[in-house]
């Protein structure tokens, strides 16, 4: 009985999935021959460039000038915010905040994408009796935050279409 129960509720929980458009991410499948990215040696920058790469489709150049579009990161920002006090004064619970803006332009140097921002958030606890070990969490906190950033600007970058070359005005 316990069986015919697992095996229906496994058929309702494939046929719930199903029916509701659910697939797994796969590779990205970027709408430029080729880009350029222009962050250096950053960690978002390294992370954006192996994602572009295992797409497949699109062609890394090393110059703005060899490339179809380019991305231009144009500020990083990290802090943290106290976001709350114990009763004696000491910090409980910190936010952690990145804020990434970047725009794309195409080889004529027309935005694809203005300035625009992606702004992450995370709250961690603090202890004063565990230093070492919130320190940790924090580092792996950043790090968490930069490959979700790294998978955003993917989607962004998916999203935004180059535009038509444009044409000589008629008289």
């Amino acid at each position: 009985m316990i069986r015919l129960a697992r095996g229906v509720f496994c058929v309702f929980v494939l046929w719930a999935l199903s029916g509701c458009g659910f697939q797994l991410r796969g590779a990205y499948s970027l709408p430029y021959e080729s880009i350029h990215v222009m962050a250096g040696d950053s960690v978002v920058g390294a992370g954006l460039k192996r994602q572009i790469r295992a797409s497949g489709g699109t062609r890394l150049a090393d110059s703005a000038k060899d490339a179809q579009v380019s991305f231009i990161p144009t500020g990083e920002w990290r802090d943290g915010i106290i976001v709350s006090l114990s009763g004696s004064g000491r910090v409980r619970e910190k936010r952690l905040r990145l804020r990434y803006a970047y725009r794309i332009v195409d080889a004529e140097g027309r935005d694809i994408v203005p300035q625009s921002y992606v702004e992450l958030s995370r709250d961690v606890s603090y202890a004063d009796s565990a230093t070492l070990a919130k320190t940790q969490e924090e580092d792996l906190l950043w790090r968490d935050m930069e490959n979700d950033l790294v998978q955003q600007l993917m989607r962004r970058l998916v999203a935004a279409r180059p535009k038509p070359p444009a044409t000589a005005e008629r008289e």
